[in-house]
């Protein structure tokens, strides 16, 4: 079969000539993105950071020993060139980006003869607009990896992560939010939900999981929900539908600092569907705290 060009006109690389060049790695906010970059780079893979401003950290990605190229969210041929002028033929998206108002971004020219596309790619939800954005790159000729794909080691394994372990009554909490997060998934909200004795005490919106966190403590502190002090499991699953090579959920140490703070129990993810950064830190934290991590393969 012959190969198949793109819209840009460029060819895309095979898997095996792409996997040979530095691996790009666009970057958002977060700790996620230096965790993949260093996890390729023990695999032998040489890693360059696209780091995007405002969200991507100078302090977790300057002096990580990696090429840094920062942009800014509007800048779309900036990053492209940035990519291209170090060979990077594969790619990775990782790290939180908020959608941004149209009028706060700093546009090329590539970006503005792009405005009706990114019109079109933001009227639907997260997994609308993130489905776009890898159709995108892949026409202009990049091959778009999962995170799990180059550092499969940061997946959350099946099985209890540290000490603590979860009863039984726990553990079918986790089954009800599994359940309920699979039957939303037509309306692409987020990919978490709170649950304490069989009730749904709270579903990851727009607000973010932090925050969805934060709003369960505030709830139990006002007297609104009475629940016994360690009671209640997060749980986290990947969209049912999504593209699991972008925004994979992720668990760290302050989604356990923050679970503690909530009086939660524990925290429950689909084994090998959700990615953690910083995995001996967070179980040691989640030790010290009296909390459970789990990973399920139901």
């Amino acid at each position: 079969m012959p190969a198949t060009r793109t819209e840009s006109g460029s060819t895309p690389p095979a898997a095996s000539e792409a996997s040979l060049a530095p691996l790009g790695i666009l970057c958002g906010g977060g700790t996620f993105p230096i965790a993949v970059a260093r996890a390729a780079s023990h695999s032998g893979r040489k890693v360059v950071l696209v780091a995007i401003r405002g969200f991507a950290d100078p302090a977790v990605l300057e002096g990580a020993g990696f090429p840094v190229e920062w942009v800014h969210l509007g800048t779309i041929g900036a990053m492209l060139a940035a990519l291209r002028r170090h060979g990077c033929r594969e790619m990775v998206i990782v790290g939180y980006v908020f959608r941004p108002r149209i009028s706060s971004l700093r546009l090329d020219w590539k970006a503005i003869g792009m405005l009706r596309w990114f019109l079109r790619a933001r009227r639907g939800g997260d997994g609308h607009l993130l489905s776009h954005i890898a159709s995108f790159f892949e026409k202009e000729g990049f091959i778009l990896r999962g995170a799990h794909e180059v550092a499969p080691e940061i997946l959350v394994a099946e099985g209890t992560l540290g000490r603590v372990a979860m009863t039984e009554a726990e553990r079918e909490d986790a089954r009800i939010g599994f359940r309920l997060l699979r039957a939303i998934d037509d309306f692409d909200v987020g990919q978490a939900a709170v649950v304490a004795e069989r009730h749904v005490q709270a579903i990851e919106a727009a607000e973010g999981t932090d925050a969805m966190i934060a709003r369960c403590g505030e709830m139990r502190a006002s007297g609104r929900v009475r629940l016994p002090r360690r009671s209640g499991v997060l749980v986290k699953i990947p969209k049912p539908g999504q593209d699991r090579r972008i925004d994979l959920p992720s668990i760290g140490v302050r989604t356990v600092e923050r679970a503690a703070e909530a009086g939660l129990a524990g925290i429950a993810v689909e084994a090998g569907g959700v990615i953690a950064a910083e995995a001996e830190a967070m179980v040691r934290v989640a030790d010290e705290k009296g909390l459970f991590i789990v990973g399920l393969a139901e």
